[in-house]
């Protein structure tokens, strides 16, 4: 029995179930329990560019927050690809990282099996596909911009996969500002300086609102001498007592008559010993020594 079927080409295209589905059923369950989804935070990046003859003019701020907290003054938004190509990261600043860091590590490996560099449209493709496989889960908005051998060219990728290739570009929560300013100021033959003040031209409206301004130091604080009065003055004197030295008479009693019933000691005390023959104070630092020999003087006496 030979069974029958009929060959069916499979449908091309994007199935969206999967976003109906979540749209519909999920979060309108999720909704019934009494659950809000969380909304997307704010992260107030600004990043720019703009290609002016045949190079490219990359800026962006350098402040790093964490809501309202400002976690770092100083951050570099820059991330290297590849030699001839750059990119500005606006958005969450590990997934900015991380991404960039993954698409140099490829475009690096495609540059050793062409042996060429890389091209920006190269670089723009990869970021594309891997932002488009996340569904805008990475908070990643870039401004990509390199040069090669077609030309200059400068690409704003945002995070759900969407391109823009455009002579000026601005992404963040800054880009409105930015953008007035690049259509007021740009020109298709406008210079590498005209860029550079273009871009920084926003500049001028970061100390707009400034909340906890430091005050300026206008002179010294000191008080002159005589400004506190003194209420009462009580003034101390200290005795210092003379350490007293005990003559050689005090010291043997009537045991030390004469030097020279000290002279009947043992060698090791002779030595210890100084001649006491018209002295009448000893050395301090010999008082062990001659407590010796007294005691010495003192068992020869009880024996005779």
């Amino acid at each position: 029995m030979v069974a029958v079927s009929v060959f069916a080409p499979p449908v091309g295209g994007f199935s969206f179930y999967n976003c109906s589905r979540n749209g519909v059923n999920l979060e309108a369950d999720f909704a019934k329990k009494g659950h809000k989804l969380p909304k997307a935070q704010k992260t107030g990046m600004t990043i720019a560019g703009v290609v002016y003859k045949d190079d490219i003019v990359l800026g962006a701020d350098t402040r790093a927050t964490e809501g309202i907290v400002v976690a770092d003054k100083n951050c570099s938004k820059i991330h290297f690809i590849s030699p001839n190509i750059y990119c500005y990261g606006a958005g969450t600043a590990a997934d900015t990282d991380m991404t960039t860091q993954l698409i140099s590590s490829n475009l690096e490996l495609h540059s050793l099996f062409t042996g060429r560099l890389p091209r920006v449209v190269t670089a723009k493709r990869m970021l594309k596909q891997m932002l488009f496989r996340y569904q805008g889960y990475i908070g990643a908005a870039l401004v990509l911009g390199g040069v090669d051998v077609t030309g200059s060219h400068l690409y704003s990728i945002y995070p759900h996969r969407a391109t823009d290739k455009l002579p000026y570009v601005t992404m963040g929560s800054g880009s409105l500002a930015t953008m007035a300013m690049f259509e007021d100021k740009f020109r298709s033959d406008i210079e590498r300086e005209e860029a550079r003040n273009c871009k920084s031209k926003l500049d001028f409206l970061r100390p707009y609102l400034v909340p906890n301004k430091k005050g300026t130091r206008f002179g010294w604080y000191k008080c002159e001498k005589g400004t506190t009065v003194v209420l009462t003055k009580k003034v101390t004197s200290l005795e210092f007592e003379q350490p007293s030295f005990c003559s050689a008479q005090d010291c043997f009693g009537g045991f030390a008559a004469s030097a020279q019933q000290l002279t009947c000691v043992s060698q090791t005390a002779r030595k210890d010993i100084r001649v006491l023959r018209g002295v009448e104070a000893f050395d301090l630092n010999k008082a062990p020594v001659v407590e010796t020999v007294v005691s010495q003087r003192r068992e020869r006496q009880r024996i005779k």
